[in-house]
């Protein structure tokens, strides 16, 4: 779907009432198909747009004077008022805050009841209708310690809520139906136990309420995202080594189970599960001991698994690694039936379009991955076997392939195929020895279809 671009990179989206908010380090945003410096408008690390159509909105606050200058973290609160921003920042507009704010999204103004004093960068928020968690790189807010987390009430006021975490928090979950509060990142021990980058803490205190043992290797995974739906959760991870765990864990809110796991290389950067798919932003290279994967090769950086089991679903949009880290997509959230990601890429499906994207959730438009080239064999008197090699598509496994004689259709075999898994096919066509003919093929998905082929001309074998 066509989309706004950023000049940077975007690290995270939320979206509320109608719109789609997206922080990040940029300087501008320029409008669909424009090349860098062609109708750019000026948004400091942070822009607003319609959720349906995409079109940019007005609201504009200026995210700046930080270390890092840059906003990582958005989450709206549960009635999608008040939008609460995490990053490196000290200025919102003119006014000073300390890598924390809350915007009123009715006005797209600047609260002044939430600005707490956090000491480093803000990395992850989670709201409830009770209370608002911080974690990030920070180890005091206002002069008293928080260890990477921290939480507030709805109006900026710090909470008793302490817990003792020693590396950086990257993703919080907040689950108070089942009175826990998700936490993931670099760490190694929370509250005096070893703790492998997860747990779960009383959602009022911080005491640890639930561990994850064998869930992620003690040493070189970080858990970088997690999101949840109905009584589930999931998370991705980030391996920091050859071989390290990089994929995506499905788990139980109410007891903790594991319920899935995969065991895809190439590390996940974000996730949003919509209608019983979990979509990542990821950079896979190698998902063979995955049901549904691909062997170790070239990068795909968006994945779709199956909530139910962890089957990766034929759903292959793809970008490049990008500018930063050459990451590709950081950031997703969905927002009325379209999946919006953002992150570091310059191109998505090999056409440039840099920071920010969006796809839709119902049938895909773009055409199978190329048209076919054909060959023919005519060795067999009033025969003609027709070969070629299986294209593509990005979102439909079954493909129908339009074989035209004369420019009659006279045949439209059907194969599934994948990116990785292109198989040979035939077609025989029975015709007058000796005669003349033409043919060409055409492949559709369903819903479009390729440009026909070249023309190829047979001169059929005699009796």
């Amino acid at each position: 779907m066509t989309t706004w671009q950023t000049n940077g990179i975007v690290w995270s989206i939320a979206s509320a009432r109608g719109v789609v908010y997206v922080g990040g380090s940029f300087d501008s945003v320029r409008p669909p198909g424009a090349q860098r410096g062609e109708g750019e408008v000026p948004r400091k690390n942070f822009a607003a747009f319609d959720a349906a159509t995409g079109r940019l909105l007005p609201c504009a606050p200026s995210f700046t004077a930080g270390p890092d200058n840059s906003v990582r973290a958005l989450k709206t609160s549960p009635d999608g008022k008040v939008l609460y921003v995490g990053g490196s920042f000290g200025r919102v507009d003119g006014t000073g805050v300390a890598n924390a704010a809350a915007i009123d999204t009715a006005g797209c103004s600047l609260r002044k009841d939430f600005r707490p004093p956090v000491q480093a960068t803000v990395r992850a928020v989670d709201v409830t209708d009770d209370a608002v968690y911080l974690g990030g790189d920070f180890q005091a807010v206002g002069g008293r310690t928080r260890e990477h987390l921290a939480s507030f009430s709805r109006t900026g006021a710090l909470l008793p809520f302490k817990a003792d975490i020693d590396q950086p928090v990257l993703a919080v979950l907040a689950a108070p139906d089942h009175g826990r509060i998700l936490v993931g990142g670099d760490f190694h021990r929370v509250n005096g136990a070893a703790e492998a980058a997860l747990v779960a803490l009383d959602p009022g205190t911080g005491s640890t309420v639930a561990s994850f043992p064998g869930w992620i290797p003690r040493s070189g995974v970080g858990v970088k995202t997690l999101t949840r739906d109905g009584a589930d959760f999931y998370l991705g991870a980030e391996g920091r080594g050859t071989g390290l765990f990089d994929g995506r864990i499905a788990g139980r809110l109410s007891d903790g189970k594991l319920l899935w796991k995969d065991s895809c290389q190439g590390a996940t950067q974000a996730l949003a599960v919509y209608q019983g798919v979990l979509y990542s932003a990821t950079h896979a290279h190698n998902c063979s001991q995955t049901p549904g994967g691909f062997p170790d090769g070239r990068r795909q950086h968006f994945l779709a698994n199956s909530v139910r089991d962890g089957r990766i679903l034929h759903w292959f949009p793809d970008t490049d690694d990008g500018i930063g880290e050459s990451n590709g997509p950081r950031a997703l959230a969905m927002a009325g039936g379209i999946l919006w990601a953002g992150g570091e890429f310059t191109t998505v499906n090999n056409r440039p379009q840099q920071g920010l994207t969006r796809f839709s959730a119902g049938p895909g438009t773009a055409v199978p991955e190329g048209t076919p080239v054909m060959r023919a064999a005519t060795n067999r008197a009033g025969r003609v076997e027709l070969t070629w090699r299986a294209t593509w598509d990005r979102d439909d496994a079954e493909l129908t392939y339009l074989i035209e004689r004369d420019g009659r259709r006279v045949a439209s075999p059907k194969k599934r195929s994948t990116w990785w898994d292109r198989p040979e096919m035939t077609y025989t066509d029975s015709v007058a020895p000796g005669s003349r003919h033409r043919y060409t093929i055409a492949v559709s998905d369903g819903t479009t279809t390729s440009p026909r082929s070249q023309p190829l001309d047979v001169t059929v074998a005699g009796g």
